[in-house]
């Protein structure tokens, strides 16, 4: 039941950490793009493993979409890895 702020409780969270997480970024496709967005992901998941990164360019190859599967430990990790990927200039979309 959501608390009066609209905010559901924490123990009412559907994941349960840690856990493999996927994010899927999608960003222009210009030199440094994949870089950027690792170093922002490695900073928050120190042990994310950069091999396992799955990259697709978009079919006019205007865009880059770089999914990466984390070892999340918190919410606020997440939450925190979301918001620095937002606030990446070549960023168009977080998954």
């Amino acid at each position: 039941m959501p608390e009066r702020n609209g905010k559901l409780p924490e123990a009412s969270s559907i994941l349960a950490f840690p856990t493999a997480f996927p994010i899927k970024i999608l960003g222009r496709k210009e030199s440094g793009f994949a870089q950027g967005v690792l170093g922002i992901v490695r900073a928050h998941a120190p042990d994310f493993e950069p091999a396992t990164v799955e990259t697709r360019p978009s079919r006019q190859g205007t865009y880059l979409s770089l999914t990466v599967t984390i070892n999340a430990t918190s919410r606020e990790q997440l939450d925190a890895l979301y918001r620095d990927l937002c606030d990446h200039p070549a960023v168009v979309m977080v998954l």
